[in-house]
């Protein structure tokens, strides 16, 4: 099933997982996906670690697992910059194969030391690619607070546009933490001209080595109710663990009030945070 077919239906919830470090098993994320029983998710997506094609393969066997071991649609995700079209293709065909319908394609981050392969500069080009090579749905990523290489808010969306004119069917944000850049940023949307379905990225923050990491890979801003956050329980990680939940129910249930079309829940594969943000959130709302 195509994802983009969800949002016709309901309010949509995915998950996102991905695989383990090369040091350990790949089996290891069935433990977490076992642990994640309790919620339903719409979709759930598979990150992809740094580097080119020897990479894909712990991606391709999750995704494939999630469809047809446990029975719900997965989403693979496929950075471009250090990949040759070849690769692609051949990450294309495993994906058939498997009978996995729905791609997130990005262009990836610079690697320190690993040269681009220069066959595909921007996601557009990897997704005009795909396109002409299946019947897949593609998913974007987007910025509610402008890509930190874009140069402007402006530039951002013109760039958004390329993506959705290239051939992207729906859209996830990266992670944000004040809810008001992403009513803005639906807001561009529309004076663009962009009509497809966005769902917001959410990620619970559970201490602070991870906010201090996201904040200098994302540049993403800091409200002042987080940050006092932060201070009054860093240092407490289980104090930290719960606040962070609570941030992130907080943030789901404004969003959904204001009528958000999905909610992308980076779980940073722990089953228990997802876990308590399902049963705090989603089993009452009914997603």
């Amino acid at each position: 099933m195509k994802t983009v077919d969800l949002f016709r239906q309901k309010t949509v919830l995915s998950l996102e997982v991905f695989p383990p470090k090369r040091t350990a098993p790949v089996g290891t994320i069935y433990e977490t996906l076992d642990e994640l029983k309790g919620i339903t998710p719409d979709f759930i997506s598979v990150t992809y670690g740094a580097g080119g094609s020897e990479n894909s393969g712990a991606t391709l066997e999750i995704a494939s697992s999630i469809k047809n071991r446990y029975g719900i649609e997965s989403v693979a995700h496929i950075p471009c910059l250090n990949l040759t079209r070849e690769d692609v293709l051949l990450i294309l065909e495993r994906l058939k194969k498997e009978g996995i319908e729905n791609i997130l394609a990005l262009r990836g981050d610079l690697v320190p030391g690993i040269e681009p392969a220069g066959e595909f500069q921007y996601a557009a080009d990897l997704i005009r690619f795909i396109r002409a090579h299946g019947d897949f749905n593609v998913i974007g990523a987007c910025y509610p607070e402008g890509h930190q290489e874009s140069g402007s808010l402006v530039k951002d969306i013109h760039y958004l546009r390329e993506k959705v004119d290239a051939g992207v069917s729906q859209l996830i944000t990266q992670l944000f933490f004040d809810n008001e850049y992403f009513y803005r940023f639906r807001e561009r949307m529309e004076l663009a001209g962009i009509r497809v379905p966005v769902e917001a990225g959410i990620m619970p923050v559970v201490n602070k080595k991870q906010i201090e990491r996201m904040v200098s890979l994302c540049s993403v801003h800091l409200p002042s109710k987080f940050t006092s956050m932060m201070e009054r329980y860093g240092d407490n990680s289980e104090a930290m663990r719960d606040a962070g939940i609570a941030y992130a129910v907080d943030q789901i249930v404004d969003l959904t009030a204001h009528g958000v079309e999905g909610i992308h829940l980076y779980t940073m594969n722990r089953p228990y945070i997802a876990n308590k943000i399902y049963e705090a959130v989603f089993r009452l709302m009914a997603f």
